[in-house]
């Protein structure tokens, strides 16, 4: 297919064929759909319908005669076992509009495609241009190039309200994203309720003030900062974006980044010590005492988590887990002899395969960070790759399906820009280009016996305190990275001819698109004046310095003996 001939649409279909004329949608118009389509098909009926003041008439396939008069276009939504997984082809023509769908996933993809081709207005929660919605002729034919393509939101280092993250799920969903991890513990905050433990969040779930800027600076705002969500708002959350097409992911991150669970509960912590909730940024050392009561709370959490949350994963995090307070402790290090282990650092890997094990027993499968890699993790944790690629293959070849999200290109947090009016600009310079060209498993590197699922940007919060910057730093980045990860393999190097009509696309089309939402993106030219923050300190990193040191591996998170001021978290 042409780069050319795509109508617009992001990510960019497998093969377009566009034809001459339009179809005219007008209310009356009947929505016939098999009913195992029926959320997608419900879904655009009702986003059209208020965009363009219609009245669209349902219909289960086979409940009568669509449009008797033949005077009404039919939008129709069909099952065809014949098409790829998550696949669907859409056609446009005099008969009216026909979605034939692989499965509910097809059609939800297919559904936003064909919100696509009805003009940016479509993005509109209510009607602006009183105008007939007409669609051009066309044949699309379409499916994912990866099962698993993601992105996290990080709620726990600054709290989004309830509204924002549905927002957030839209915009994924509009992308064909189908996973949205919700990084919701840290060390600066609780955010889900737990019934047997209410001070998670009582305590937990809020901070006195917070760091602005890099933690270097050591600069404070003064002023407190909290939020949790109750369990039936997260079971919102999940209702709201299964229909959507999206599964919701939680994280609960152990046995590092636990601060705030600490405060709470401060028998959990190596030191038993009462302290507060986390106000600065970076990789703090107080983890979890990797002791029986330990799991015994940790598995009582999970097992609300999971009554909450139906996704067939659950993150159990396994990141940055600093072991200088366990190898100050005797009791710690003597239980790592006791459990066979050869070093006290083992208990990370000991502990988080035993939580995996209690996932597993619930039928669904644990999600780990990179870190937590190695042989004592059970073969069904998906391993999600953070510090570059190579642990990922490392992990492929050990039969770990695997999740590559590498922070050299695909953490949007990180800069877009280096002027100086980029706002906290912390991170390695990632551009638009940079993101596009992001290939999750790159030549040379081992493709398995795991599988490859997908991959998965993130969009972590520390400097992103209001939905308004975290707009600014997803967005259009992240519409780059769902193409790269639902688009057929091209090449995508910067300078490329994809590349090239990829920012035709987004400029004529997908902005326009963005715009109409409220989506509050990063120009390409560069931050408008109030997206500034004059005075607040970033922490830019070196790329090309950091991957001559560490090459595919990376040199992220927290490393033993290192100076954490020479690089890692800003």
């Amino acid at each position: 297919m042409s780069f050319q001939m795509s109508h617009g649409v992001v990510p960019r279909p497998v093969s377009t064929a566009p034809a001459p004329g339009r179809t005219v949608l007008a209310s009356g118009s009947v929505v016939v759909h098999d009913p195992s389509l029926r959320p997608a098909a419900r879904w655009w009926r009702r986003v059209t319908q208020d965009a363009f003041d219609l009245d669209l008439v349902p219909r289960p396939d086979g409940a009568g005669t669509p449009d008797p008069d033949g005077t009404t276009a039919v939008v129709r939504f069909a099952v065809d076992d014949d098409l790829p997984p998550s696949g669907y082809r859409l056609t446009v023509d005099d008969a009216g509009v026909r979605v034939d769908a692989a499965d509910l996933d097809g059609a939800h993809a297919a559904a936003q495609t064909l919100r696509q081709l009805a003009g940016p207005d479509a993005f509109r929660r209510a009607v602006v241009h009183p105008e007939v919605l007409e669609l051009p002729h066309v044949t699309i034919t379409d499916h994912p190039r990866f099962a698993w393509r993601g992105v996290l939101l990080d709620v726990a280092r600054h709290f989004l309200p309830k509204a924002a993250v549905l927002r957030f799920v839209d915009l994924a969903a509009m992308h064909k994203l189908n996973v949205v991890q919700l990084h919701l513990t840290d060390d600066q905050g609780w955010r889900l309720e737990i019934g047997r433990y209410p001070r998670l969040t009582e305590v937990g779930g809020w901070r006195r003030e917070s760091g602005v800027g890099t933690w270097r600076a050591g600069v404070f705002d003064g002023r407190p900062h909290g939020g949790s969500y109750t369990q039936d708002d997260l079971r919102e959350i999940v209702a709201y974006a299964r229909e959507r097409g999206v599964t919701v992911v939680p994280e609960i991150d152990v046995p590092g980044h636990v601060e705030a669970a600490v405060a709470a509960y401060p028998e959990l912590g190596t030191r038993k010590q009462p302290h507060e909730v986390r106000t600065t940024w970076g990789v703090s050392t107080e983890v979890l005492d990797p002791s029986e009561e330990s799991l015994a709370f940790f598995r009582h959490v999970l097992d609300e988590v999971l009554d909450v949350f139906d996704a067939p994963f659950v993150a159990l995090g396994g990141d940055e887990v600093p072991t200088t307070l366990w190898r100050e402790n005797p009791a710690i290090v003597a239980r790592a002899a006791a459990l066979g282990l050869d070093d006290v650092a083992d208990l990370h890997g000991w502990f988080l395969a035993r939580l995996a094990e209690h996932v597993a027993s619930r039928g669904r499968r644990a999600v780990v960070w990179d870190e937590a890699f190695g042989p004592a993790l059970p073969r069904d944790v998906v391993v999600t790759s953070w510090r570059g690629w190579a642990v990922g293959a490392d992990a492929l070849a050990a039969g770990h399906d695997v999740v590559m999200a590498p922070e050299q290109v695909v953490y949007l947090d990180h800069r877009e820009g280096d002027g100086p009016d980029e706002p906290i600009p912390v991170g390695f310079l990632r551009t638009l280009e940079d993101v596009y060209a992001f290939e999750p498993l790159p030549a040379g590197l081992p493709a398995g016996p795991g599988t490859l699922l997908g991959g998965q940007a993130q969009v972590w919060s520390e400097h992103l305190d209001s939905v308004r910057r975290v707009d600014y730093a997803a967005f259009p980045r992240l519409a780059a990275f769902a193409e790269v990860l639902w688009s057929p393999a091209v090449d995508r190097t910067v300078g490329s001819d994809a590349s090239r009509a990829f920012r035709r696309r987004l400029e004529t089309h997908h902005l326009p698109r963005l715009d109409a939402y409220g989506v509050e993106y990063r120009p390409l030219d560069g931050p408008r004046p109030w997206q500034t923050r004059p005075g607040v300190h970033g922490w830019p990193r070196d790329l090309e310095a950091e991957l001559a040191a560490g090459g595919l591996r990376g040199v992220g998170g927290w490393v033993e003996d290192r100076d954490e001021d020479a690089g890692g978290p800003a």
